[in-house]
């Protein structure tokens, strides 16, 4: 009984985790610009990671604590990497798209400055 259930929640985080890799797919294709592409990217890939990895914690339950563990590094690792590229890009001058106000860049040349 309790290996249907497991295998249940681990097919259905399995379909949930495919629907957010695609969706994330999607959005770095159709984005305009390195910012938007990164944040869809990220954030749904996360969560896709996520959904995936556990769903086959539940489908091999001799594996939890490895995926327990790994998903919590893509957890801490994702949205850090993402931050780190989007402020490597920023300082080398890659312009978000449709800006107004540049809020950041006098902050940039003021430490270029220094």
């Amino acid at each position: 009984m309790l290996h249907t259930a497991f295998t249940y929640i681990g097919n259905i985080l399995l379909v949930i985790g495919c629907f957010f890799m695609f969706v994330s797919a999607i959005g770095i294709v159709r984005m305009p610009d390195l910012y938007n592409r990164l944040q869809a990217g990220t954030k749904a890939s996360t969560l896709g990671a996520m959904c995936t990895i556990m769903g086959v914690g539940f489908l091999h339950p001799d594996w939890w604590i490895k995926c327990f563990l790994l998903t919590l590094f893509i957890l801490m690792t994702n949205p850090l990497s993402s931050s780190v590229l989007a402020r490597a890009s920023l300082r080398s001058g890659v312009k978000p798209y449709k800006l107004v106000i540049d809020e950041c860049e006098q902050y940039y040349k003021n430490e270029e400055e220094n």
